[in-house]
């Protein structure tokens, strides 16, 4: 059986608290703009802040929790 390695020693540079723009959070997860906002109207996308220009950012810890509460057993 394989061993799980720990997020933090596969990219120990990456900050949990870094915010990810919409374009950055599409680009890792594959898949489209209209789809992250597809998932956003319906409330099931990732937590976000959204700036006062109107724009949106997700933490990095937000994304990974999110994803984690995605996984399939």
């Amino acid at each position: 059986m394989a061993r799980a390695t720990p997020v933090d020693a596969i990219a120990p540079d990456i900050d949990p608290n870094e915010k990810l723009t919409v374009g950055e959070l599409c680009a890792e997860l594959k898949v489209s703009r209209s789809t992250f906002y597809d998932w956003r109207q319906k409330r099931r996308g990732p937590r976000c802040i959204r700036l006062p220009n109107g724009g949106l950012r997700v933490r990095r810890c937000d994304l990974d929790d999110w994803l984690t509460g995605h996984e399939v057993r």
